[in-house]
């Protein structure tokens, strides 16, 4: 075969801070070796794309085009990301398609015809030419959508517990917990028999997790909040947090609740408790800063946590245990629900970009790139 022609998103940052995301058309040649082609089906919007996307452009006040949208980008946000200044860079962490060419390899010819997902990136697109090696071969009958967010949340969602057991915590908070990640957490953790918290911002996002069955539900919102959040961890002994909203004052919160519960009967200390209290921020819904008011002595970590960093560190044996696992439950502990479904052009539509870039709990949206 020929070259494929396709469209993708591209996103690019200009020196005086306009940022540009459009359309553009792009050949792709023939597969050779371990490639294979992909027609791109279906690809989530994830939180950790809105960044690269659009990150603290103004999109609400940006110039809207057919397939392309100009918007303002602060200034502070242009020093920090000058090294992307003048690049045109691919959108889309993840999707799944059908495999539509193959390169000579026997890995590679053993996928034509078949449904795969992966995360090579630049997913926003029509095609995407991959290495065989890295994708995720879909069980018989498993539709592109279902496969489609096989990756950035499930892997995410064990890689919490992988990392709380490995530093040797028996159980976990959680916050933006009802989240399409944090649905698929308090599943994991059924399953696995882990003390989890969970902590919303609303009563319907309490709700949706107390239909899952989670035992410790929290809504931040509430008067009783840091009473009953104090309570959860000393029922549970959570000692480790993730943390997905970044700014402002939760995460000092939720480390001065588990001061205050490895703290209590116990004799004295002006140094504070000898327990290490762990938080790792893995989001940014808040892009304030994130505030830590010192009320929980010495014994603390803060610091932030990634998939792709956890997942080399982990080691191969791990990693494949864990596909293997999603694998296995994709329609079920790690299904996906969606709001909405648009094309590649809706996702340059004002209406879209106000809806999805607005990050609501529960209203994640998926790409369908050929229709």
């Amino acid at each position: 075969m020929g070259e494929t022609r396709g469209l993708k998103i591209l996103t690019s940052l200009a020196q005086d801070g306009r940022l540009t995301v459009e359309l553009a058309e792009e050949n792709l040649p023939p597969p050779t070796g371990h490639e294979i082609l992909i027609r791109v089906e279906a690809a989530p919007i994830n939180p950790s794309d809105l960044g690269l996307l659009f990150g603290p452009a103004d999109v609400a006040n940006a110039d809207y085009g057919e397939g392309r949208i100009v918007a303002q980008m602060p200034d502070a946000a242009v020093r920090a990301m000058a090294a992307r200044i003048g690049e045109a860079m691919p959108v889309g962490n993840e999707g799944a398609g059908t495999v539509i060419a193959a390169g000579d390899a026997a890995e590679a010819q053993a996928l034509l015809g078949r449904r795969v997902a992966c995360v090579p990136g630049g997913m926003f697109a029509q095609y995407r030419l991959v290495d065989a090696r890295s994708v995720l071969l879909l069980p018989e009958g498993a539709s592109a959508e279902q496969g489609a967010s096989a990756f950035v949340n499930p892997l995410t969602a064990l890689g919490f517990v992988e990392t709380a057991r490995a530093q040797g915590h028996k159980a976990i908070v959680h916050t933006a917990a009802a989240s399409n990640l944090g649905q698929m957490l308090v599943r994991i953790c059924q399953e696995d028999g882990v003390p989890l918290v969970n902590i919303v911002r609303s009563e319907a996002q309490a709700q949706i997790l107390r239909a899952l069955g989670a035992d410790h539900v929290l809504d931040s919102s509430q008067a009783d909040f840091m009473p009953a959040l104090q309570d959860a961890i000393e029922a549970t002994g959570a000692t480790i947090a993730f943390d997905a909203i970044g700014g402002g004052t939760l995460v000092s919160q939720i480390l001065h609740a588990m001061e205050r519960a490895a703290s209590k009967g116990a004799a004295y200390s002006r140094y504070g408790s000898d327990v290490l209290k762990q938080a790792y921020i893995y989001g940014a819904l808040d892009m304030a800063p994130t505030v830590i008011t010192r009320s929980f002595g010495f014994g603390w970590n803060v610091g932030g946590w990634l998939l792709f960093p956890f997942l080399q560190r982990a080691g191969a044996e791990t990693v494949e245990r864990m596909r293997q696992r999603v694998r296995d439950s994709l329609t079920t502990t790690f299904a996906s629900p969606y709001k909405a479904r648009i094309s590649l052009h809706d996702a340059l539509s004002r209406d879209a970009v106000l809806a999805y870039n607005a990050r609501r709990t529960g209203e994640k949206y998926l790409i369908l790139p050929n229709g």
